[in-house]
């Protein structure tokens, strides 16, 4: 299940820095690419807001 980017994203782009596989688009907000995502968590143990979370 891959993860999304929630409306309470402020664009900060730590998610984008933290993504191992680049999975993740700037835009307000964020995007991340459900097909590239592995999973693995790091955008939603990085996003200050909590603005990345399981889909």
């Amino acid at each position: 299940m891959a993860y999304k980017i929630t409306d309470d994203c402020i664009a900060c782009g730590v998610c984008a820095e933290g993504c191992p596989v680049d999975a993740i688009s700037e835009g307000t907000p964020y995007v991340i690419d459900a097909d590239a995502c592995i999973d693995c968590g790091v955008c939603g143990s990085n996003c200050p807001v909590g603005a990345a979370v399981e889909a």
